[in-house]
């Protein structure tokens, strides 16, 4: 069996440098579309005009950028993915509060916040449960 190759220092560079910029476009451009939907609207040329679509679009991007950019900082999988579905599940809702008057249902909010808050808990005890790991993996070692 084949050991893999360790990582050369300018792959890391690559990796970091495309990542940085690949989230840092996902998170502009989804607030963007959050913030300016009829402007993004026209640039995507797809038409017809969605205003609370592309509001959620916006909301999915930044989710996504925000995912990459922590995967950065981050070592636990688990963190960064539920970091970005917080995020996005966040904006998410509050767009669906905002945007009741163009459709979708009374709950939808209800809904989403609520898988949201859910994240957010679990997110905070994955957190907790590396810190409580990490620390007992140091006190072994020293």
């Amino acid at each position: 069996m084949t050991e893999p190759d360790r990582p050369r220092g300018w792959q890391r560079t690559f990796v970091s440098v495309v990542a940085a910029i690949s989230g840092g476009w996902m998170v502009a451009v989804g607030v963007w579309a959050l913030l300016a939907p009829r402007s993004f609207s026209e640039w995507i040329d797809f038409p017809p005009y969605h205003e609370h679509l592309l509001h959620d679009a916006g909301a999915f991007q930044i989710g996504i950028g925000i995912s990459v950019l922590a995967a950065l900082l981050l070592s636990d999988a688990l963190v960064v993915a539920l970091l970005g579905f917080v995020v996005a599940g966040g904006i998410h809702t509050v767009n669906h509060w905002v945007d009741l008057q163009l459709g979708g249902h009374n709950y939808d909010a209800w809904l989403i916040g609520s898988s949201t808050v859910l994240a957010a808990a679990a997110l905070a005890v994955q957190i907790r449960r590396t810190k409580i790991n990490t620390a007992s993996q140091e006190s072994q070692i020293g």
